[in-house]
């Protein structure tokens, strides 16, 4: 059973990320949207780090060898099996020799491609996330197959192809303009006056922005002392002014330590927008709390796996995976 790729574009197989790298001076990598990830996984019936697809800006296209069930999130694009039209953000089957094709990716930058069962990868402290330091990973070309661990039949609404998942998840919105939350930095009082720049400033995304930060052009707040800054740990999201041409957020491929001021830390939940934005949208900051964000993350989570419910039930139902079919089921007790 395998997935065979036919067009690339840019695509690797990765996962949530590799948490023990740090400690070892790597960076922890991974899916970049945290949160279009994960519910790409809950809507295959996957734990949420099973390895999966991320495609990056370009059409891609892969066959299927068997008949599978996936699941596409992320940034809005045109999604057809075998040539038909098929919904995002849900469960979608695809028999054997079918194509999967994503094309025309719009408002958004990345994709996430979720397969029941997940799929092979090589692994490296426990996740299969590259890493363009050490030269690790499973990037895409086409030809690769990547094998694939179990087979769900095709599912289908028997009526009039009505869609057949209905699972209430609330889509996050994609567009070219975008508010990023974020909380003080350790060094946001070395800028002074100038700090509130940030958020009174429209940011443009440099076409030079990767997996490793943004780099977002606009008026920049200027550190007002001149001391040396000793190297450090740095978290993801740092927002950092290494220039006087560019304000610096340090995503997930960024080192684990450097030596530049740390101004503010962008959120948890804002670092899923900013992993969608592409060169030239427009980025505004807006500044909350540490509780606040907390909340926002929390609330996030709980969504995700209320999501986590709702799928379990509707397999079990259908009988997807090793769950029970509907016809299966015992009877309510009483009845």
């Amino acid at each position: 059973m395998s997935l065979i790729i036919q067009q690339p574009g840019n695509s690797v197989v990765t996962d949530l990320g590799r948490f023990r790298g740090p400690r070892f001076g790597l960076p922890v990598n991974g899916a970049l949207d945290q949160f279009s990830a994960r519910a790409a996984n809950i809507l295959a019936g996957n734990a949420d780090n099973a390895p999966q697809l991320e495609v990056t800006a370009l059409d891609f296209r892969m066959r299927a060898t068997t008949d599978l069930l996936i699941a596409v999130t992320g940034a809005p694009l045109h999604l057809t099996v075998g040539g038909r039209e098929c919904q995002q953000w849900e469960p979608v089957s695809v028999r054997a020799g079918e194509t999967v094709a994503l094309r025309r990716m719009t408002g958004g930058l990345r994709a996430y491609i979720a397969v029941h069962g997940s799929v092979q990868a090589p692994v490296l402290l426990g996740s299969c996330a590259p890493d363009t330091v050490v030269g690790f990973g499973l990037r895409l070309a086409e030809g690769t197959q990547l094998e694939t661990f179990r087979s769900v039949p095709p599912i289908r609404q028997p009526y009039f192809d009505l869609p057949l998942f209905r699972l209430g998840l609330t889509r996050p919105e994609f567009n070219s303009t975008a508010v990023v939350e974020v909380t003080d930095g350790p060094d946001v009082e070395e800028f002074g006056s100038t700090a509130d720049l940030l958020y009174t400033t429209g940011y443009t995304v440099s076409a030079r922005s990767n997996h490793i930060g943004l780099r977002l052009g606009g008026a920049l707040p200027e550190r007002q002392s001149t001391a040396e800054v000793l190297s450090r740990g740095v978290p993801v999201g740092a927002i950092e002014v290494p220039s006087r041409e560019e304000l610096l957020v340090l995503h997930r491929g960024r080192g684990v330590t450097a030596g530049y001021p740390v101004l503010a830390v962008v959120t948890s939940r804002s670092l899923d927008v900013l992993a969608q934005a592409r060169p030239g949208h427009k980025i505004t900051f807006r500044k909350t709390t540490v509780p606040e964000a907390t909340a926002q993350h929390r609330a996030a989570l709980r969504e995700l796996e209320n999501l986590r419910a709702t799928v379990s039930t509707v397999f079990a139902l259908l009988g997807v995976g090793n769950q029970q079919g509907w016809t299966q089921l015992a009877p309510a007790a009483g009845s």
